[in-house]
């Protein structure tokens, strides 16, 4: 074993640049905003301060990291995708100090201890995890693609329209859909052993995926309180936002809605919650004393436009696709990265041998 720093340089950020250019700048939550100049020419930026401290960011071209990050960049003899992979296995969350305002030092990493392989196994096992990245990456730009097309349809086949064609109808959000409310799940934990379900909470549900630090609850609350892969969530007090469930079986917390409905498809459903997304969100800011949130008296206020069963199933066939592929995109990357996160430490432990493989 090795210090890490015979082989990493460890260097605070600077305060970003107040001109906008090119440079991606970093903090602990990854890129801010873009900047004129660059402090770093690839390398892994470490979150320094407060709640992303120890988070692990690769950039392999040029970008200013912030004075909230770390640069990490190698001395020659370290693969810049290896040492992005050797951060994120020492759990640099652990390592941070201060409670109040938590904090991760030069001091700290450069007391890490790691045994670094030969260059050539370096560089495989960074191809080989980043091969599961990429595929990560692709699937996020093809959704992004596949949203605009959705958002498009949706505005085409309903918000374009000056009036209500024939043997289409008004309703609400109440009537189409059923909002159920989750549980206080801190009254559901799990008992006698059982490993239980992971907590969908709005952290969840904004980072589209559960973790270690997520709550755990009884696997036996009843089963509309369980959220599966593909259920719309809506997130309706606190930071309000609409998405595909695609992180797995939870149990649903109170602040979170369900959505569902017998007599609609998925689609309609979630873009019409969707369409007023922003709506909910300048209401709560009104009317907030603690915490933003909106009443059911909004779901009922909230117009939609029914289309005729004709017209219904030919805008379905045009939206319907795109969010089933979205969906499975989502499940796949979820997928691909607990497959990634498992061959980590075996791979840079060296159980796993990559000596032989071509890559």
């Amino acid at each position: 074993m090795s210090l890490l720093s015979e082989y990493v340089a460890f260097q605070n950020g600077k305060k970003r640049p107040d001109s906008a250019g090119k440079y991606p700048v970093y903090g602990g939550n990854g890129v801010l905003d873009y900047a004129s100049d660059f402090n770093m020419d690839g390398g892994v930026i470490i979150g320094r301060v407060g709640a992303y401290c120890g988070s692990v960011y690769l950039e392999t071209g040029k970008c200013w990291v912030s004075d909230n990050a770390i640069k990490a960049t190698g001395k020659g003899n370290v693969n810049l995708h290896y040492l992005y992979y050797l951060l994120k296995l020492q759990n640099l969350n652990d390592l941070r100090i201060g409670t109040s305002q938590p904090l991760l030092t030069q001091g700290i990493l450069n007391n890490l201890e790691a045994e670094i392989p030969p260059m050539d196994i370096q560089k495989k096992i960074g191809r080989f995890l980043s091969a599961f990245d990429d595929k990560i990456a692709l699937n996020t730009r093809i959704n992004d693609n596949l949203r605009e097309q959705a958002d498009a349809v949706f505005d085409e086949a309903f918000l374009s329209r000056e009036s209500l064609p024939a043997g289409w109808r008004k309703s609400s959000l109440s009537r189409i859909a059923n909002y159920l409310n989750g549980l206080a799940m801190q009254k559901y934990r799990p008992v006698n052993g059982e490993s239980g379900l992971p907590v969908l909470k709005i952290k969840e549900l904004r980072q589209g995926m559960t973790d270690d630090n997520s709550e755990r609850c009884s696997a036996n609350i009843k089963p509309e309180y369980i959220a599966h892969d593909g259920d719309i969530i809506f997130s309706w007090s606190g930071s309000l936002l609409v998405d595909f469930w695609c992180g797995g079986d939870c149990g649903l917390n109170q602040h979170l809605f369900k959505v569902t409905s017998a007599q609609f498809d998925k689609w309609f459903v979630y873009a019409w919650t969707k369409r007023y997304l922003n709506h909910f969100i300048a209401i709560a800011a009104d009317k907030a004393t603690t915490m933003e949130h909106i009443k059911r008296e909004e779901l009922d206020k909230a117009e939609v436009m029914i289309p005729s069963p004709d017209d219904y199933m030919k805008i379905g066939a045009l939206m319907r696709p795109l969010y089933d592929s979205i969906i499975a995109n989502r499940i796949e990357s979820r997928r691909l990265s607990q497959i990634r996160d498992a061959l980590l430490p075996r791979l840079m432990s060296g159980e796993l041998d990559v000596s032989a493989l071509e890559l």
